[in-house]
């Protein structure tokens, strides 16, 4: 398996593909620019079977009704947030971009946690809300590598004080859900480079008691 960061959209979110050696292929977090991501897909000769959201804030949701219709796949979102993709208010379009950023309804909406099975893919869901209520993270144990949205980065954690955030419940889904992966687990988030949970471990400042300023 292997997978591509492809920032995309008016904040450079990252998107990912997830890739299988047969050309199947998972997209997570479409934040724009669908023409830039459909010819990455062509390029890779990928074949998707899936858009998998870690949350509907408005920069991870910007292509997604037109990655679907193009691709003729469905979506998945955590039912906390079904709404949130038909509403700008919601997601966050309406306060940051001054117009509405929308799509349709998801077609598979995750509660709770467990394993979910797509095509030849196998990944385990994690609640990590905080960020956002409905924060998803995505493990691949045989990549070993965990999408991880905006709960955890690099060096950094998600704002919390965006609507339905909470930095209490962010820090325990961090502590509880993913600083319990494996230590070489890469961390794929939704803005800058990728790192380990080791490394978070260990120099996170958010999560080592202190915060850098």
């Amino acid at each position: 398996m292997k997978w591509k960061r492809i920032p995309l959209g008016p904040l450079g979110t990252n998107a990912y593909l997830f890739l299988q050696e047969n050309g199947d292929c998972l997209i997570i977090d479409p934040g724009g620019e669908a023409d830039k991501l459909g010819r990455e897909l062509k390029k890779m000769q990928a074949r998707p079977l899936a858009i998998l959201l870690t949350h509907a804030h408005f920069d991870h949701i910007g292509a997604v009704e037109d990655v679907r219709k193009q691709w003729k796949i469905p979506v998945y979102i955590h039912k906390k947030e079904r709404d949130w993709l038909t509403d700008p208010a919601l997601n966050g379009s309406q306060l940051f971009m001054g117009g509405a950023i929308t799509a349709g309804p998801a077609d598979h909406l995750l509660s709770g946690e467990g394993n979910l099975e797509i095509g030849s893919f196998s990944l385990k869901v994690f609640e990590t809300p905080g960020h956002s209520p409905g924060s998803l993270s995505y493990y691949s144990e045989g990549a070993g590598i965990v999408f991880s949205g905006d709960a955890l980065f690099q060096g950094s954690i998600g704002r919390t004080d965006l609507p339905g955030g909470n930095h209490d419940t962010l820090i325990s889904s961090i502590h509880k859900k993913l600083l319990t992966l494996p230590e070489d687990t890469l961390v794929l988030s939704g803005h800058g480079a990728e790192t380990t949970i080791e490394i978070e471990m260990d120099s996170n400042p958010f999560l080592n008691g202190f915060q850098a300023y």
